[in-house]
């Protein structure tokens, strides 16, 4: 069962799409974190649910909020997919051991070795605040991501 809103993320480390490796805690009170899972780099699903994000990257960075993309792929696919596609957002590799983090957040897929559709947006101090799941083979909407996004940082009001 998915981890539910208003609760501590779990942290974690993995490695980026250039072998960097990046803690969840590293973003605690600094700024908001969307954590992006998806079953698999190169499936046609994948991306273009990820390109709309590329294409709405300024989405995330008018509200401060840092996008992280993260599969069960190895580092190394996972830069090149996002060279091929030009992602200027971080790639994490749940590679090994295989699915940890996704495991940890709940949505690991155990018959099918990879993590669903699935996204947590975490406030500052690191508590997920917003997350939606689309059944399989379902992509996610920009107007998902935007309605959580008001949650972790609602518009000033008029």
């Amino acid at each position: 069962m998915a981890l539910e809103n208003d609760t501590q993320a779990p942290d974690f480390e993995l490695p980026n799409q250039y072998g960097e490796h990046i803690r969840l805690s590293d973003f605690r009170g600094v700024r908001p974190v969307a954590l992006v899972f998806f079953p698999l780099a190169f499936s046609s699903t994948c991306t273009g649910e990820l390109c709309a994000l590329r294409d709405n990257l300024a989405l995330f960075k008018e509200k401060g909020v840092e996008l992280i993309g993260i599969s069960v792929d190895s580092k190394a696919t996972l830069r090149a997919w996002a060279e091929q596609e030009g992602y200027d957002f971080t790639l994490l590799a749940d590679f090994w051991p295989h699915g940890d983090v996704a495991k940890e957040y709940g949505v690991f897929l155990e018959h099918k070795g990879f993590a669903n559709r699935a996204t947590f947006v975490i406030d500052a101090r690191g508590i997920i605040r917003a997350s939606f799941i689309t059944a399989p083979g379902e992509a996610r909407s920009i107007d998902e991501y935007r309605e959580a996004l008001a949650e972790v940082m609602p518009a000033p009001v008029a």
